[in-house]
Order: structure tokens, then C-alpha cells, then sequence
């Protein structure tokens, strides 16, 4: 390893196979999220990455457009095709990556079977959910059935963005992984707010991604509507207590300004570091890890890559070993 930075755990990293790319392409993704090309991905290109960069270990995940392209009976096999991919690649490099499998929301059963594959069969270290899928928002009562059973097994559930249904108009012809996706995520953890899915679900550790995109600006906003507009009003639960006790990423721009903005909202115990490779490219992912390096301490006597290690390791006690 070549920074001085050794031993980071990656909690949001992604991968892509041949086989999912054409299935995504057929159901008419050939520039995802507007993004001009599909990146590459493989094993050893991203061991070399993590090498480079001194991260020790990188939790795998599907980004977007995640695995349901329309049709659920397809959007089933396609999830249990990339969460089989993606375990292999877990046994063949021992200690040096994980697992959020996909699930094939919004269908519940389809959902529920697979989770308890990934988890009992698989061994996941959690899951990954779009922050909406065919317009389904997380906080849908639909969807209920699958945090309860999430809730039951203390899972970590990794927040990913994907297009808005508005996007087309929203957007302005650009990429949407630069602002739609910031406020997709901000707009799913308001709806999970709202719906009182995570004060019903407290087991639930959910991590939301890029420094929680607009949430701690819009923190103290939600909350205030909250108890505008929930029954029971001035009873209603405290948003921003709540997000206090999610985990947060760093992926994305952290520095100069989100990282400050976020610590404004949660602890530094409940930051991770992220990459976001290979859809963000090698060289900046390695900026990205060297900054970290760099930056002042968040915690006297403890840098980032140190913090963010322990907190890894105490969400996702898999990776101890």
C-alpha cells in the first residue's frame, strides 16, 4: 500500500459484470443515469485500486439503476444472479471484500426470499436499497414487510440514489448522479421519516451515502415540518435525533464542505469511509483516499482512515475477521 492512510474499509463500492450490463442495456439504460458510458470492473483492477489507495477492505454493492428493470419475475433472477456474482467474489479474495446483496424491490416476496438467501445462504453483510424503484419510495407502506424483517435481523441497509421519477424534467439534460441523486436520497430518508419506518425499526443501521447528500442542511427543516404536519404534532418523533443515529459515507466531494456541514448532524462515530469506485474513476477515487490522510484529526489523537476503520469494523463485524 502507498499512502499513508493504511487498513481503510470501503463501505460503498460498487460492481458491474458483463451479464448485468446487457440486461441493463436491454431494458434501455445505454447511458445510465445520463452518464455518458458504463464503467468496467473487475476483480483484480480493483484489488489494484484498493492497493494503491490503502484500503483494506471494499463492501460490494449493485449501484444504479439497481435490478429492476420493469418486470419483477426478471428483476428476481437478475438479483439473485448479481448477489451470487458478487459472493464469489467475496470467497475468492479472502479478507479484502464484501457483500450488500440487491434485492428485487418493489417486490415484497421476491424481497423477502432474498434476503434470507443473501444473509443464510450467502452470507451478506447487508443490503443495498435504491432510493426508489419504478417510483416507490422506501418509506411506502408496501415495503413494510421488508424492513420488519430487515429490523429482525439487526441488518445494515446501505442507501444507494438513483433517477427521480421526475428526472426527465428535473435533470436539464445533465448527469443526475451530480444533484438528482443528492436530493433522491434526501427525499427517500424524509419519506422513511415520515412514515415512521425507522422509529418502528430502531434495529435497522442504515447508512446513507455521499456525506448524506442535502440532509444536514435540510436537517432542521424536515423536523420542524414533522411536527407541523404528523398526528400528534409537538409528539411526533425528532427528526433530526433521528438521523443522528444513521451512518453516513464520505463518498463524494467531502472536503472543503459537506464533511463540516455533517458533522453538524451526526457523531464522528457514525462516519464511514466511501469511494464510490469504479463508477467514480481510479484516479480520483485515490485523491479521494489521500485526502483523508491529509485532513485534520476529527478526534484528538485519531485520524480519519483510524475512525472510519473502527467504525466499519463495529457495524460490520464480519469484516474483524
Amino acid at each position: 500500500m502507498t499512502t499513508s492512510a493504511p487498513g481503510l474499509i470501503d463501505v460503498h463500492a460498487h460492481f458491474v459484470t458483463d451479464s448485468y450490463v446487457a440486461r441493463a442495456r436491454e431494458a434501455g439504460h445505454h447511458l445510465p443515469d445520463g452518464v455518458p458510458a458504463w464503467p468496467s470492473w473487475s476483480a483484480r483492477d480493483h484489488l489494484a485500486l484498493m492497493d494503491r489507495s490503502g484500503i483494506e477492505t471494499a463492501v460490494l454493492s449493485v449501484s444504479s439503476p439497481g435490478v429492476h428493470f420493469g418486470d419483477p419475475a426478471s428483476a428476481r433472477a437478475l438479483a439473485r444472479e448479481v448477489n451470487e456474482d458478487g459472493a464469489a467474489v467475496v470467497r475468492d479474495h479472502p479478507g479484502r471484500f464484501g457483500l450488500f446483496a440487491s434485492l428485487p424491490l418493489p417486490d415484497v416476496e421476491g424481497a423477502l426470499t432474498e434476503i434470507d438467501h443473501a444473509f443464510d445462504t450467502l452470507g451478506a453483510d447487508g443490503v443495498v436499497l435504491e432510493t426508489n424503484t419504478e417510483g416507490v419510495y422506501l418509506g411506502d407502506p408496501r415495503l413494510e414487510p421488508v424492513f420488519a424483517e430487515l429490523d429482525r435481523r439487526e441488518a445494515v441497509v446501505f442507501l444507494h440514489p438513483t433517477s427521480p421519477v421526475c428526472w426527465e424534467k428535473s435533470a436539464l439534460g445533465r448527469p443526475r448522479p451530480m444533484i438528482e441523486f443528492i436530493f433522491d436520497t434526501a427525499r427517500t430518508v424524509t419519506d422513511l421519516l415520515f412514515a415512521g419506518t425507522l422509529d418502528r425499526h430502531p434495529r435497522l443501521k442504515v447508512i446513507v451515502p455521499h456525506c448524506g447528500g442535502a440532509l444536514p442542511v435540510l436537517a432542521d427543516r424536515i423536523n420542524g415540518f414533522m411536527k407541523l404536519f404528523l398526528p400528534g404534532e409537538q409528539d411526533a418523533p425528532d427528526a433530526v435525533a433521528q438521523l443522528g443515529r444513521l451512518y453516513y459515507d464520505l463518498a463524494g466531494p467531502a472536503f472543503p464542505r459537506q464533511l463540516p456541514a455533517l458533522l453538524n448532524l451526526a457523531a464522528p462515530d457514525h462516519l464511514l469511509y466511501g469511494s464510490d469506485y469504479c463508477w467514480t474513476p481510479s484516479a480520483a477515487a485515490e485523491a479521494h483516499a489521500l485526502c483523508f490522510a491529509d485532513a485534520p484529526e476529527p478526534v484528538a489523537g485519531t485520524g480519519w482512515p483510524a475512525l472510519t476503520r473502527a467504525n466499519a469494523h463495529a457495524l460490520l463485524p464480519r469484516l474483524n475477521g
